[in-house]
């Protein structure tokens, strides 16, 4: 029998006989869903259950699925609804959708004690799933530097300039000018509060000071990990969609050698040359402003900055970049290797990894400053 579905109630009985015909496919899916939510109504009625499929004369998943949710409905307790009649035809494709497991409808709406303490419970795992990530990923590149010490000639060159390129190079001009920016609003702020103690000079102390130990690296290494730290999870993460980290690896390549490594030698050794970049252009910054908007000579400046600062704060200053510069390509390409294969996945993880980036930088300048001020710098 072919045609418009059907499930019409026969009498059998005591039981509950439900008779399923015509054609149960998607193309019928709107009729199909008003028919079975009607019988699913009619759960708990009888203490014997059958569902006859003998006269349907087309099924697809579609079908057999809209079947077995009326099934699972129907089950209650110890009553537990039958399908009778089914052809071997169909057979094979609803025994593949009750291995379906149905998922629990969870209430969103309720907060318990339980469900608080689960919540924190992962979340302290995903912390520590994050920081085996990094600690792995630090060991594999570290385990790979050591392999190009011992062969040079397996040092790819060519691609540490290119990266050197992308994350130096190119990124000069906007980090001048953002520090240059930067400088130019601490030297304004500081004026403008000094002086109403008619200490106008010392935010030439404060500007050398900040600039050279804190602000300089710290402001550059955000902005690094907002613009190369999410390129490289991007890079990463759209080779692993197209499979190609895989071919690498069939090919007989580490993929941490050709893909993370120059990634990661590039960016230690620009991170160092845009911190000292951008300390100047805030400094520069700030000296015009207090020489504008202060009335401070650049020659006073120049002479009260030369005494407010020592090679130490520029020492503490470059120190960090370095470290900050691998915490933030290790977290990238951390990243970068675990997206799944879509585009959801993609746009999440370079998202974290420009989150993740950003904090282990905050983190790592704090351990920083807490390591030189025990050491009396």
């Amino acid at each position: 029998m072919s045609g418009d579905p059907k499930l019409e109630r026969i009498a059998k009985g005591n039981a509950l006989a439900l008779c399923a015909t015509g054609t149960w496919t998607a193309s019928f899916a709107p009729v199909l869903e008003r028919m079975v939510a009607d019988a699913e109504k009619l759960a708990g009625s009888s203490q014997s259950i059958f569902i006859d499929v003998s006269e349907v004369a087309k099924l697809d998943t579609f079908g057999a699925w809209l079947i077995e949710r009326l099934r699972r409905s129907l089950t209650q307790g110890a009553v537990e609804a039958q399908i009778a009649g089914l052809s071997a035809n169909y057979s094979s494709l609803v025994d593949e959708v009750r291995r379906v497991r149905a998922t629990p409808v969870v209430d969103s709406s309720a907060v318990t004690i339980t469900g608080m303490l689960e919540q924190i419970g992962r979340a302290v795992a995903g912390v520590a799933g994050t920081v085996a990530g990094l600690v792995d990923m630090l060991g594999a590149v570290l385990a790979a530097g050591f392999r190009v010490l011992i062969h040079p000639r397996s040092f790819r060159l060519t691609s540490t300039v290119h990266h050197m390129e992308q994350v130096c190079w190119r990124a000069v001009p906007i980090i001048v000018l953002i520090t240059f920016l930067i400088g130019c609003i601490i030297a304004q702020q500081g004026i403008f509060h000094f002086r109403r103690f008619g200490a106008d000079i010392f935010v030439v102390d404060m500007l050398g000071v900040l600039v050279l130990r804190e602000i300089g690296v710290l402001l550059v290494a955000i902005m690094v990990a907002g613009r190369s730290g999410s390129a490289y999870t991007a890079e990463l993460g759209s080779m692993k969609m197209r499979e190609e980290i895989d071919a690498l690896r069939t090919m007989g390549f580490d993929p941490i050698e050709v893909l993370v490594l120059p990634r990661m030698l590039a960016l230690v050794l620009a991170l160092p040359i845009l911190a000292f970049l951008g300390a100047m252009a805030a400094l520069y910054g700030g000296g015009l402003v207090a020489w504008l908007y202060g009335g401070v000579d650049p020659e006073a400046f120049l002479l009260r900055l030369r005494d407010a600062i020592s090679i130490d704060h520029f020492i503490v200053g470059i120190v960090k970049a370095p470290v900050m510069a691998a915490v933030i390509g290790i977290v990238a390409c951390v990243e970068g290797l675990a997206v799944q294969g879509s585009a959801e996945s993609l746009g999440q993880h370079t998202t974290a990894s420009v989150v993740k980036g950003i904090f282990f930088v905050i983190v790592m300048d704090g351990v920083f400053a807490i390591f030189f001020a025990s050491i009396g710098m």
